[in-house]
């Protein structure tokens, strides 16, 4: 199967293809408004950005996705889960005050924000999916719930999964903390006691208190901890590493989790990437790091793998930006994010989401 993948490139050639006019452009041709029925509960699914985070998607563009639903008959709501680590979204009045912070109010982004899995992040449903790695699959409450959904995503690198996109804003970001430790027990790091100098600075970030002290040196007990990966940023020796023989088990579970998230919604889900300000880190880093390669475009298809194979070809077909943090691999056609994370093979994403019937890797790109 060949999906269609709608592209707007960042290169205006009239007057009036400023940027927002495109997110409406591309919302109409990809034919989300015949997804959206009248008095749909459509959830916006986006990231609101870790405070410190100046690259996730901007409200002025996800206003027009909002106005774009509200035309199309539904009543949108934007939406997003509660972190596994500690952080400014890991409770629903820390992520609302966050996300306000950063303009994310129903004057600017038109809709009204409901964080998706609760005060806690212990509202959610479990959903039978029985593939590889999970059976079942934890989904925060109020994204099974809506009729709809629009996916709003910033397409950036990512340390662990290689890049984020459409599969993992579904996988990681629609599943409640239990969930996304659902996920990460397939990626528990280990410290190399010869790098360690005994800081603590492990310790302090660890939300599980899994990460101790002993002798000097930093120890982290795996029975405890969850594997959200906040001891790797924290370690200014490195001296915390991750088991990356393990790691695509942890890349197969996000895209099974992504599998459950969008079950009950065929035909009535669609997606949009901004290949924009295409960072090295996820946006629930507490800061932004420059580009890797030149802004791209924004994409939107209702096929999430389709989405993020022709995401990351058209990344990869950029000249990567020197003096950034791409250390290598800066021509043309060669895998910009395995330039900065040279362990982490984002493609295990979409070669799997093919494989259980996610979406198709084989995509039409059509410029609009």
């Amino acid at each position: 199967m060949v999906s269609d993948v709608y592209f707007a490139s960042m290169m205006a050639k009239k007057p009036d293809e400023y940027e927002v006019v495109r997110v409406r452009r591309l919302f109409s041709a990809a034919g989300f408004d015949d997804q959206i029925q009248e008095g749909d509960l459509t959830a916006i699914k986006l990231h609101f950005g870790e405070r410190g985070n100046e690259t996730y998607v901007k409200p002025g563009f996800v206003r027009q996705v909002a106005d774009a639903v509200k035309e199309s008959g539904g009543r949108p709501f934007l939406t997003d889960t509660a972190t596994l680590y500690g952080g400014s979204r890991n409770n629903a009045v820390n992520h609302l005050l966050t996300a306000m912070e950063h303009g994310f109010d129903l004057s600017a982004a038109g809709a009204p924000l409901i964080i998706a899995d609760g005060l806690l992040g212990g509202d959610y449903v479990e959903a039978e999916i029985g593939k590889k790695h999970l059976d079942t699959v934890k989904i925060a409450g109020g994204v099974a719930a809506a009729d709809s959904m629009i996916v709003v995503s910033h397409f950036k690198g990512h340390s662990m999964a290689g890049f984020g996109g459409a599969i993992k804003n579904l996988g990681m970001g629609c599943a409640p903390p239990s969930g996304k430790a659902d996920q990460h027990r397939a990626s528990k790091p280990a410290v190399a006691e010869e790098r360690c100098t005994g800081c603590g600075g492990c310790a302090a970030v660890c939300p599980e208190s899994a990460a101790v002290l002993e002798g000097g040196k930093a120890w982290i007990d795996p029975e405890v901890c969850v594997g959200c990966g906040a001891c790797l940023a924290a370690c200014p020796e490195g001296a915390t590493e991750l088991d990356w023989e393990k790691m695509p088990i942890f890349i197969e579970r996000i895209v099974e989790y992504a599998f459950g998230a969008v079950m009950g919604k065929e035909g009535r889900v669609g997606f949009f990437n901004f290949v924009i300000d295409v960072t090295p880190d996820c946006d629930c880093a507490p800061s932004s790091d420059g580009p890797i390669v030149p802004d791209v475009g924004i994409l939107a298809s209702k096929d999430p793998v389709a989405i993020d194979a022709a995401s990351l070809d058209l990344v990869n077909g950029q000249e990567g930006i020197r003096g950034s943090a791409l250390k290598s691999h800066h021509g043309r056609g060669e895998d910009k994010f395995r330039g900065v994370w040279p362990e982490a093979d984002g493609r295990l994403q979409i070669k799997y989401g093919e494989e259980i019937g996610l979406g198709s890797s084989r995509y039409r790109l059509i410029e609009v």
